[in-house]
């Protein structure tokens, strides 16, 4: 059985930083590649960051200097290191693999606001 855990949201003022950890079953996380994605109200969800098994990591040009993406493959624990945060990075974020399969957990809302 798939289990998928977000953690780490909150809410923060612009500027502010957040680490967001997700949780997954070893099935899940194994060694496939991984990825953060994120949904804002009235928004498609999109990929943030990536990360595949050797440690080589993908982001999406409005995030790239922000946030990390790491991953710990003992703990099947993947992280999301955020700076700088801005308020169009307000949204619920999710794990998954890359691609995504179509079990989704219930997301971390990260919500940045003065």
């Amino acid at each position: 059985q798939v289990q998928i855990v977000e953690s780490g949201g909150g809410l923060v003022q612009p500027g502010g930083s957040l680490r967001l950890s997700c949780a997954a079953s070893a099935s899940f996380f194994s060694i496939n590649a991984m990825g953060w994605y994120r949904q804002a109200p009235g928004k498609q969800r999109e990929l943030v960051a990536s990360i595949n098994s050797g440690g080589s990591t993908i982001y999406v040009d409005s995030v790239k200097g922000r946030f990390t993406i790491s991953r710990d493959n003992a703990k099947n624990t993947l992280y999301l290191q955020m700076n700088s945060l801005k308020p169009d990075d307000t949204a619920v974020y999710y794990c998954n693999r890359r691609p995504p399969l179509s079990v989704w957990g219930q997301g971390t809302q990260v919500t940045v606001s003065s």
